[in-house]
């Protein structure tokens, strides 16, 4: 008797099922062949942003650390989608950290004479007169602008952190921006 061999190859595990099976087991190399699956993804993403082979090489890895962290925290409906933006988030922040660090290195090689330039004293009663509008806001509106302009999230992450749906999101910052406008030409009025 003849034993054939089949000619398919073994089915390999979707993502969902070695995300549970990591979930249950906490097995590292479990979660490292569905991180294999997608580095290529990890590591073009990581270069579009960071443009520099090294640093994306580099982040790749940084960011399998923050898998390791974020995996099990997180109801994770598709991975991919998932971990692209685990991906791009981790990205900005290097760069967001990076333009930090050379302006705090700037600001300590060179004395910044922004109080001797005339315009100086009336940015600083505009930015006054944002901050007392701002207060002003409903708080919908206010959480929203301040995550959108300050924290520079987009819709999505506001919707995701707030609850507020993408409409609501739009909205409120759309509506937060009108009333900052008008509240800062009646305080150019007076």
């Amino acid at each position: 008797m003849k034993f054939l061999k089949s000619s398919r190859k073994p089915v390999e595990a979707d993502d969902d099922t070695l995300l549970r099976n990591y979930r249950e087991t906490g097995d590292l190399a479990v979660l490292a062949r569905l991180y294999e699956r997608y580095m290529s993804l990890v590591y073009g993403v990581c270069l579009k942003y960071l443009k520099d082979e090294e640093l994306s090489k580099d982040a790749v890895m940084q960011i399998f650390e923050e898998l390791l962290a974020k995996v099990n925290r997180y109801d994770i409906k598709q991975f991919k989608s998932w971990l692209y933006t685990l991906s791009r988030n981790y990205c900005l922040m290097q760069l967001r950290s990076e333009k930090k660090w050379e302006q705090e290195s700037l600001d300590g090689v060179m004395e910044l004479a922004v109080d001797l330039h005339p315009e100086y004293e009336a940015l600083q009663d505009d930015l006054a007169a944002l901050e007392r509008c701002k207060e002003k806001l409903p708080p919908a509106q206010k959480l929203t602008v301040n995550m959108f302009y300050l924290d520079e999230k987009c819709y999505k992450e506001i919707a995701e952190h707030t609850g507020y749906s993408l409409n609501e999101v739009k909205s409120y910052i759309q509506n937060g921006k009108r009333n900052l406008k008008i509240c800062l030409e009646k305080n150019r009025e007076r």
